[in-house]
């Protein structure tokens, strides 16, 4: 798909649909608006007990288009090989310092999959690098400083410190998650993994709509910060 020099929000996963199980609401509330967002994907999840990188990539490329991405990039890390080697922090840099992004989304921290504990610290690395003058001037590129990094949700829940309402997307999300047929729709010839049975769409759902109920609407989706939260005034 076409991508773009410039987007407002970066979401980051460690697997091709973490952000739409995690944050696929936010990224179509915004991209519904005209406000450009990109998802990069650290790995193919070549590791995946079912499908391959081919049939990953493709579903993939239907997902964003249901999300009306400006761009999805591939960075081609081993699944279960994000190591925060210097060479895999370079790459993000570089990605971030291109596409200036004022929000970076990463999957929080706590989670049963080591990638996405994995992939939420090298996150918070490479914005941190991407913003130091020295070191980018040393690499030959322009630093730029992230205004906020925020932490989504995929296997667990928490406590948010800020929900936003994405009922009027909610179907889409749904769309956009089950274009990884693959990883989520039972069949003859998968394997049983925790993705495909239907508690695990029911729980995300489910995660929603206690997150809607908490503000009042149908459905919504939480983020934990980095850090304090800029405002002017409360009202």
């Amino acid at each position: 798909m076409e991508k773009s020099d410039h987007v407002e929000i970066l979401a980051f996963g460690a697997h091709p649909d973490d952000v739409e199980i995690g944050a696929a609401g936010i990224v179509l509330r915004h991209t519904s608006r005209g406000i450009p967002v990109a998802i990069c994907d650290l790995t193919d999840g070549e590791l995946s007990s079912n499908g391959d990188v081919v049939t990953r990539r493709k579903e993939a490329d239907r997902a964003s288009e249901i999300l009306g991405l400006a761009g999805r990039y591939r960075l081609g890390f081993a699944d279960r090989g994000l190591n925060g080697s210097p060479e895999q922090l370079a790459e993000m840099v570089k990605l971030i310092r291109r596409l200036k992004p004022q929000v970076v989304l990463a999957p929080h921290w706590e989670d049963r999959h080591p990638d996405h504990t994995a992939c939420s610290r090298l996150v918070r690395e490479a914005v941190f690098d991407a913003g130091i003058r020295k070191k980018a001037a040393e690499e030959g590129e322009a630093p730029h400083r992230v205004r906020q990094l925020f932490f989504y949700f995929i296997n667990h829940t928490g406590q948010a410190d800020v929900i936003i309402d994405v009922s009027d997307v909610y179907s889409r999300k749904k769309e956009a998650i089950l274009a990884f047929e693959s990883q989520f729709v039972p069949g003859p010839e998968r394997a049983d993994t925790p993705l495909n049975r239907p508690t695990y769409l029911a729980m995300v759902e489910g995660r929603d709509q206690i997150w809607g109920h908490q503000i009042g609407t149908s459905h919504a989706e939480g983020l934990v910060s980095a850090g304090a939260i800029p405002m002017d005034l409360l009202i």
